[in-house]
């Protein structure tokens, strides 16, 4: 089997990255639209998730982005590896598992499809899904600070690594489940800590829905943009370089 072109993986990757927000961030957006009219938890329009129904909407919006997930890994992950996201990538660099040649260009095909996906969502849904469903964007939640907020992409994303260097990087695993329990740890994180930061988990996922909101009248959401970069590479780093340790991959 050849091996595919630089090309045609980073299109794996801008197709899985628009398969993971356009159905999972939609799925926010969606649930927020749902809520209009409703009395809102949150002083703050995008937090107005769990306005029906509390952690079921979370519940709802996990099952939809593990269903993205696990779907994307299972099209393209023979293709691209699908990282559909920079920490991931980062994080395999970081530890010798991914060509550093390759990063910027996986890293921009994965903005690129989370952009297009926000901006096609709000083509068909309308400037509604922007003005109030804010692109299914994440936002810390009142009461959440930045140290907290960090920490909690962090944590998030250390299992999700954890969970890609056990079952995929590991050539010792049963790769055939692969992607439902990567999708599962990814619905999981959304319904505890969804009503703390949105539980991105991924640079690209809010990047996507931020330039929707820019572009299309939602909230501008910039300022809070580190927190969902800084937290989810320091949180796929330090798991990638500890399974590494521990399960002494590079022996």
């Amino acid at each position: 089997m050849t091996e595919k072109t630089l090309l045609k993986r980073c299109l794996a990757e801008l197709l899985g990255t628009f398969i993971l927000v356009y159905f999972g961030a939609g799925a926010a957006a969606i649930t927020i639209l749902l809520a209009q009219g409703e009395q809102w938890q949150s002083d703050f329009l995008c937090n107005g998730i769990g306005a029906l129904g509390g952690l079921g909407d979370w519940l709802a919006i996990g099952f939809a982005f593990a269903i993205a997930v696990a779907a994307s890994i299972y099209i393209f992950g023979h293709i691209s590896g699908c990282h559909i996201n920079p920490a991931v990538t980062i994080a395999l660099w970081t530890v010798k598992r991914f060509p550093g040649k390759e990063v910027v260009p996986y890293i921009g095909f994965q903005l690129i499809g989370a952009t297009l996906a926000s901006m096609l969502f709000v083509l068909v849904v309308g400037k509604r899904a922007a003005t109030v469903g804010c692109c299914g964007a994440t936002a810390l939640f009142p009461g959440i600070n930045y140290a907290q907020g960090i920490l909690n992409e962090a944590m998030i994303t250390f299992f999700l690594m954890l969970t890609i260097m056990a079952l995929i990087v590991d050539a010792r695993a049963p790769m055939q489940v692969a992607g439902l329990l990567i999708g599962l740890v990814v619905g999981a994180g959304i319904t505890t800590t969804g009503n703390i930061t949105g539980a991105s988990f991924n640079p690209a996922r809010t990047f996507g829905p931020y330039v929707g909101n820019s572009l299309f009248g939602g909230p501008n959401l910039w300022i809070q943009f580190p927190v969902y970069i800084i937290g989810p590479i320091i949180g796929a780093i330090v798991a990638a370089l500890l399974y590494t340790h521990i399960a002494e991959l590079n022996k």
